[in-house]
């Protein structure tokens, strides 16, 4: 069983070797090794990701089949069924770190800055609910002077939008606040970059 530290590690190295081309996992996979994963799983991370069709964390991490178990929403967003999730994987295969990785150029972030500012035109009631869990990492920046730049405001924001992601995790579950207090879990938050293909981790 990895350690945290040594699960960032892999990611690290295998995010390492996507960003310099030198990717290995995807021409590896074999029938066999399809089959023998049929019946069990051993993820060694957890990655709490955005749904963007560009942000793949298999690809980004330069993992294979089986290797982590991720959970993609809008926004990478944390509700119930995420949190269920995390708490189901972290307790069913002893995963010892969870990611929250957020993007550059994130529309889940425009998406709330634009409703922030036009409400008069809201979206649809599905999109809003996605809105609505990304609106206090948005609206206190909009409190600073970064309301007068919207490109430094979603910069700042997807950051933001991360952390707040963290802290529910590490404060919002009693089964992950066990997990943690006993040293068997870590969650971190990360950032990627959509131009240059970097992870950059963050342990707020």
């Amino acid at each position: 069983m990895l350690t945290a530290e040594e699960a960032l590690d892999r990611l690290k190295n295998g995010n390492e070797r996507f960003v310099n081309g030198q990717t290995k996992h995807l021409t590896l996979l074999t029938h066999q090794q399809r089959a023998e994963l049929a019946d069990s799983q051993e993820p060694f991370a957890i990655v709490l990701g955005c749904s963007d069709s560009r942000v793949p964390a298999e690809m980004v991490f330069d993992q294979g089949l089986g290797d982590l178990f991720v959970i993609r929403v809008a926004g990478n967003i944390v509700a119930p069924s995420q949190v269920g999730s995390v708490e189901f994987a972290a307790d069913s295969f002893g995963c010892p770190v969870v990611v929250v990785l957020g993007h550059t150029h994130c529309g889940a972030i425009h998406s709330t800055i634009e409703a922030l500012m036009n409400p008069t035109s809201p979206p649809s009631a599905n999109l809003m609910s996605i809105v609505n869990r990304v609106r206090p990492s948005v609206e206190i920046l909009m409190q600073t002077e970064l309301k007068d730049d919207l490109e430094k405001l979603s910069v700042h924001a997807v950051r933001s939008n991360v952390f707040a992601s963290v802290n529910q995790l590490r404060h919002g579950s009693a089964v992950l606040e066990n997990l943690i207090a006993q040293g068997k879990l870590k969650v971190v938050g990360a950032e990627y970059s959509l131009e240059t293909g970097e992870v950059t981790f963050y342990d707020f």
